[in-house]
């Protein structure tokens, strides 16, 4: 870790074999980082890999990621506080325990409830086919 960088760099952060991760300790550290907040909320990327994304979010309540969609399967694993999530026109109030799985491309948009909350994104991209070799005919 460098003096201007309050995190490690992502290139050794997802170096390991394996990681394991304490997610009230990790929302507590990335509360504490000295960095301003964007639009209410902190994010951290635990592990990117081979398509596969895992985030931890810090939402302040009333907090609003606005909608958007993901190419691959996304779920939302709350771990404290609350979300209400709308997803492809349904509504869900999610609280700790409770995971949401949305299909590739679904518009979503997620909501802190009345407290603050935190929740754990993954991704999952399809893998992209490969190129099957072209056969030269005579």
């Amino acid at each position: 870790m460098t003096d201007d960088r309050s995190r490690t760099a992502p290139s050794e952060r997802f170096a390991a074999e394996h990681l394991a991760f304490d997610l009230h300790a990790e929302a507590a550290a990335l509360e504490a980082e000295p960095t301003p907040k964007q639009h209410g909320h902190r994010q951290k990327t635990l592990f990117k890999n081979s398509g596969r994304t895992v985030a931890l979010f810090v939402l302040d309540a009333g907090a609003r990621l606005a909608e958007h969609s993901a190419a691959g399967i996304v779920t939302v694993q709350v771990i404290e506080g609350g979300l209400d999530i709308k997803a492809g026109g349904a509504e869900y109030h999610l609280h700790p325990g409770m995971v949401l799985v949305m299909a590739p491309g679904v518009r979503h948009d997620v909501r802190a409830e009345g407290e603050r909350a935190v929740f754990l994104l993954q991704v999952s991209l399809a893998p992209k086919p490969s190129t099957p070799p072209t056969s030269q005919n005579s």
